[in-house]
């Protein structure tokens, strides 16, 4: 098989990999590119635990090609924090509220959050629920999650 070479910029940093043609983009992510913050759940779009923001747009980067990524701006978990380390207001809004457990499914929840308070800075309960429906989590419940996005948003709206 041809390995190909895809170009993509990556948490603001221009990346070239060289990849199989049938590489996915969470392992090319993890293993071509470094990036192990996003998590390889089951493999197959159900969990969301790979999901990453792809030209603005939440994936599911089990689902997608590395090829397909040509050109494409991604941001993982790994680019949510400032260039100096300081956590996203997301992730604190997370510790505050005690919403991350085990913490397996928490960088795709963060990623689908953030993409979520990209297009929608006030969203409600409803919309919050819905933009994270594609996230499983089989330690919290969910309601600790809901009240961290909510106040990230809160707290967003606040600093604007």
């Amino acid at each position: 098989m041809t390995k190909r070479v895809v170009s993509f910029t990556v948490n603001d940093e221009a990346r070239e990999i060289t990849v199989a043609p049938n590489r996915s983009l969470l392992d090319a992510l993890r293993t071509e590119a470094g990036l192990t913050g996003t998590k390889k759940g089951c493999d197959v779009g159900e969990c969301g635990s790979c999901t990453v923001i792809m030209n603005g747009e939440p994936v599911n980067a089990c689902l997608v090609l590395a090829v397909e990524a040509e050109g494409a701006r991604i941001t993982t978990v790994e680019g949510l924090q400032a260039a100096d380390g300081t956590p996203h207001p997301l992730q604190d809004c997370f510790m505050q509220c005690g919403a991350a457990q085990c913490g397996f499914c928490t960088p795709g929840i963060l990623v689908a959050a953030k993409a979520l308070l990209d297009r929608n800075p006030a969203p409600t309960t409803d919309e919050i629920r819905f933009a994270i429906a594609g996230n499983i989590c089989r330690c919290t419940g969910y309601s600790k999650v809901i009240d961290a996005i909510a106040l990230a948003a809160t707290a967003q709206e606040a600093s604007a």
